[in-house]
Order: structure tokens, then sequence, then C-alpha cells
């Protein structure tokens, strides 16, 4: 028997349900290198901005204890760039495409995906309203519900394409803000974008990273992912795409049993570029052991108490 690792969200089907996370690999061309991108559920873009921008002076990474600090302050080459130069080397490869969107102020979230509407081989918007290493816009659109519902209640307005709202988890209700997400009608949720962290350099008393504050991503955070996307799936009806410290297959299959339908791998692209790769041959063998026809078999079936 051959698992079936096929999953669909929104009415887009993907060949399986491991995906690249926003900002771990830029826009796939060095990934491209290590690896046929047809391998993949999907490639999901860096964040796209209107105009470029330049993000924050170096040191903007710091390796933390099972994890990396970052503040990249959402450097991308703008929408026009995106469109001339990095959509050719899109367009020639067989998967889906993602891309994710950013902005200082809601206007700006609604003219880069008005851009992006008539592009046919992206399948889908990620509209980053979480990020938290950016003085404007990123979690001043995602802590609060009523901004929340209102960011892509007006995207919607423009955007023809299925649209995943990615959620913070430097909120008091991550509940509260999925369900004002779903009000403003996002198609998709993923989570968790990165946890809002520190660390300090003890022989120059400075922060590691120039921003002072920044994004806490990879295995360190997985237990916070995976009680969020428990708590949302419990209490929402859109399906879920799980991030955070995916490293291999297990990983996984923790975020499939919480709820998610599909993942994104980003942290441990910086150790094992292949690692999307990996996960699904290790996925595979997982549901052949466990005699399961399909992925979508065990999401949502964890077992509580």
């Amino acid at each position: 028997m051959t698992p079936d690792l096929k999953v669909t969200l929104a009415g887009v089907e993907f060949k399986n349900p491991v995906m690249t996370a926003s900002g771990c690999c830029g826009y796939g061309e060095e990934l491209a290198k290590v690896f046929p991108l047809a391998k993949l559920g999907a490639l999901v873009t860096k964040s796209i901005t209107l105009a470029p921008r330049p993000g924050h002076p170096p040191p903007r990474t710091a390796e933390t204890a099972s994890g990396m600090l970052n503040a990249i302050g959402l450097a991308n080459v703008g929408v026009d760039r995106f469109i001339s130069d990095i959509m050719p080397f899109l367009n020639r490869q067989k998967t889906r495409l993602i891309v994710n969107v950013a902005g200082s102020r809601i206007q700006e979230y609604v003219e880069v995906c008005a851009r992006l509407n008539d592009i046919e081989h992206i399948d889908m918007v990620e509209l980053n309203i979480s990020c938290p290493n950016v003085d404007e816009g990123g979690m001043e659109f995602g802590n609060d519900p009523v901004m929340t519902e209102k960011s892509i209640a007006e995207v919607k307005k423009v955007l023809r394409k299925p649209l995943i709202a990615k959620l913070s988890p430097n909120v008091t209700d991550i509940v509260a803000i999925a369900r004002a997400a779903e009000q403003g009608g996002a198609d998709v949720l993923s989570l968790i974008n990165s946890v809002l962290g520190t660390a300090i350099d003890i022989e120059t008393w400075r922060p590691r990273l120039t921003n002072n504050r920044g994004g806490l991503t990879g295995p360190a955070i997985k237990p916070i992912a995976l009680a969020k996307v428990d708590a949302v799936y419990n209490k929402c009806s859109l399906p879920l795409i799980g991030i955070g410290g995916i490293n291999d297959y297990r990983d996984a299959v923790e975020f499939f049993l919480c709820g998610a339908r599909a993942v994104q791998v980003g942290t441990a692209l910086f150790v094992y570029p292949d690692a999307p790769v990996r996960i699904v041959e290790g996925l595979k063998e997982y549901l052949k052991r466990k005699k399961i026809k399909s992925v979508n078999d065990i999401i949502g079936k964890v077992r509580k108490y």
C-alpha cells in the first residue's frame, strides 16, 4: 500500500502536506539547487511588500538553545521586482505557490494582493498579520480581533485567490483572533508565527540583534505551536496549517493529530535544506507502518484524556 499524501485546502489540492515556511528559503532559488521544488506540497515565499525593504541591519539572527532569534525586518525586493524578476523562475516550478504578503498599513496589503490577482501560477496568498520584528504593521493587525477582521475583509474585497491568515502566538487569546479572521473571510489559517524574544551578549551587554527583539523559531516553540493549533482546531471551522519547530516526520505527525491539515518547515531548512523531502518520506513510512491509507485519516485524531 502506498499511502495517499494529498490534502485539500480551500479547494486547492496539494500533492503532499509539507510546505516551506515564509522567510526561510527566500524565493526558492537556492533551495532548488538542493532538490526539485516539485517534491514540495507548496513553496511559500518570503514576505512581499508594496515597496522594496532593506530590512534591519545585521546582526539580525542569533542562535539560541533549541532555536533561533531573527529580526530580518521583512527585507524583500518589493512587488514590482517580484513580478518581473522572481516570477519567471517560480513559473517554471512544478509545485503549488503561496505568496506571503506584508504591509505597514491595510491599503498596502490590498494593493499588493490586487497586483497578484492575475498571476496564474500563484495558488494562494498568505497574509502576514503577525510579524513580531517590524515597527509598523505585522502584529499591529494580528493582535486585535477588530483589526484582524478588518484587514482580512479589506483584502478579500479585491483578492480572487484563497487567502491564508498567518496568526501570532503573541496574543492573549488566539482563538478570538482565529474567529475574527474567519469572520473577515479568511479561507485558511496558518499558525504560529514566531514567538517574541531577545538575547543578550554578556561581554558587550548589548542585545544580539540590532532590533533588540526578534522572533524565536525552531524546536523551542513546538509545544507552544501545538497548543495553539489544538486550541484553534476545536473552536474554528477553517482548515489549519501548522508551523513551529518541525524538524522531522514525527513533529509533522503531532501537528496533524492536533488538527493541522498541512505543515510548514522553516528553521530546520538552515540545518537540513532537504528537510521537507525527508519529512515526506518519513511520513509515507509512518503511515505504511500504521496501516493508514491517507494522511487525512489522522488529522485531529489526538486521543485526549
